[in-house]
C-alpha cells in the first residue's frame, strides 16, 4: 500500500473530504487525477479543469507514485530473484 504521508504534494485531513488524501490546500482528491489521466485527460487538461492544483503538485504526485512502484519491484525482485 502506498503511504502517501510521504509525499509532500498531498494531504490528509480528518474532517476534510472523509480524510481522503488531497492535494495540499485544496479538497481535489488525487484520486481525481488518476481518474482523468484513466479517461485520457493530459497533466494540462487536469491542471486547466481543477483550478488550485498546479503542475507541480502534480508533477510530484507522478514522481511520488513511480517511486513507489520501483520500491517495490526492488523489494519483490530481492525476495524473488529470477
Amino acid at each position: 500500500m502506498t503511504d502517501w504521508s510521504k509525499c509532500p504534494a498531498v494531504e490528509s485531513v480528518p474532517g476534510k473530504v472523509s480524510g481522503a488524501w488531497v492535494f495540499t490546500g485544496t479538497r481535489l482528491p488525487v484520486s481525481a487525477l488518476f481518474g482523468n489521466l484513466a479517461e485520457g485527460a493530459t497533466v494540462q487538461d487536469f491542471i486547466e479543469w481543477f483550478g488550485g492544483v498546479d503542475e507541480a503538485q502534480v508533477r510530484a504526485v507522478l514522481e511520488f507514485v513511480v517511486e513507489d512502484l520501483d520500491a517495490r519491484v526492488a523489494r519483490v525482485s530481492h525476495v524473488n530473484p529470477v
